[in-house]
């Protein structure tokens, strides 16, 4: 394999720290196996590669044409600062779907943490590649199943685990199988008269988690004394957060945003499936940094604590800084979280004076007002 400089790579404008890096040995895997039966550039199709190590080791081996889908808006300015860091190119961007497929014969496939992404995939993987395309998916050992294998061979004849190295693994499914009809993604479910719609990479689903249940709940006793209160939902996953209030309150004008691309399609159909679509505006950002300081009356936040597989609070933290940025002076911010964790402390500090509304035995509700 070429001698690229995997530890070049960094993971800004993610969260950096001494134990997160840019890349693993999973990625060197999927490397080395493309560069491996001669599959031209434009015939390659990479997915979920998290901050470009995949793509950019292609390209520098001499493959141009590469097609590149990352879920992540972080993902795709990490990959965009790492190329231009390392003065390397040769790939296009693209949003998951055929233009993404049409015509791969090879793609690459770090292994989501979601059976049901992993589900999508392998469709549309069947549904718009080549007949003879081959999927090569990865990841580390300790976060692989059967169940993945199994998921696999709903769309393929073939599905070959290849031996462990560097405590990583690849899977090769090939022979694509017939495919139904309509893809099957997305799933909408109903909750207390709300519909929510996830496509496969969606956190919970079409599930309504208990955090945001929690939280919900614990909105009904809330009440601004704004005219046409300017909300964001930050972080919004599927949309419910700002699907409730937008019901709740006509006159709202309301933004939800999320990081990930499978979230926010998502969202988009939440909104379109309870009537709303045109009263929710959905965007794809990072914290909402594409949004104006000092904007929002109200943010609401159900922030992860997951950074990839890593337990970390630093994205979370990352969303109370940005909720602090978006708040007017006196507008408020209600987050839920798990208990546990220190993000009272985070909103006390970067937010203002902060009062806890309800807890349970697993989740805390706060409401923050923003400091002038």
């Amino acid at each position: 394999m070429p001698d690229f400089d995997f530890r070049a790579l960094r993971r800004f404008p993610d969260v950096e720290a001494p134990n997160l890096q840019a890349w693993d040995a999973t990625d060197e895997l999927l490397v080395r196996w493309a560069l491996g039966p001669g599959v031209p550039g434009d015939e390659v199709a990479v997915i979920g590669d998290e901050y470009g190590a995949i793509t950019l080791a292609l390209a520098d081996a001499g493959m141009s044409g590469i097609r590149v889908h990352q879920d992540l808006v972080t993902g795709r300015r990490a990959l965009a600062h790492n190329a231009a860091a390392l003065g390397v190119s040769g790939w296009t961007s693209h949003e998951f779907g055929a233009d993404l497929l049409a015509g791969a014969r090879l793609v690459l496939l770090q292994l989501p943490k979601a059976l049901a992404e992993l589900e999508e995939i392998a469709d549309a993987v069947a549904r718009w590649a080549e007949p003879d395309a081959t999927l090569v998916a990865g990841g580390r050992v300790k976060h692989m199943t059967l169940a993945q294998n199994e998921v696999l061979a709903r769309r393929f004849g073939v599905v070959q685990p290849q031996r462990a190295e560097r405590k990583s693994r690849l899977i090769v499914a090939s022979e694509p199988l017939a495919v139904p009809t309509e893809p099957p993604f997305p799933v909408r479910q109903v909750h207390d008269g709300l519909t929510l719609c996830a496509f496969g990479g969606a956190f919970a689903g079409a599930r309504l988690d208990i955090g945001t249940r929690v939280l919900l709940d614990a909105m009904r006793e809330l009440s601004l004394p704004v005219v046409r209160p300017q909300v964001v939902d930050l972080g919004c996953g599927t949309g419910a957060l700002a699907a409730a209030f937008a019901l709740s309150h006509p006159d709202a004008v309301v933004i939800a945003t999320d990081r990930s691309a499978s979230a926010v399609r998502s969202a988009r159909e939440t909104m379109a499936a309870n009537g709303i679509e045109g009263r929710v505006q959905v965007t794809l950002d990072d914290a909402g940094s594409e949004l104006p300081d000092a904007s929002a009356d109200l943010v609401l936040l159900n922030p992860p604590f997951h950074l990839g597989a890593s337990v970390h609070e630093g994205a979370g933290q990352r969303l109370i800084q940005a909720a602090a940025r978006l708040l007017k002076p006196g507008g408020e911010v209600w987050t839920v979280f798990n208990s546990h964790l220190d993000h009272r402390r985070a909103l006390s500090r970067d937010v203002g004076a902060t009062e806890q509304v309800t807890r349970t035995p697993k989740f805390t509700v706060t409401r923050s007002v923003r400091r002038s």
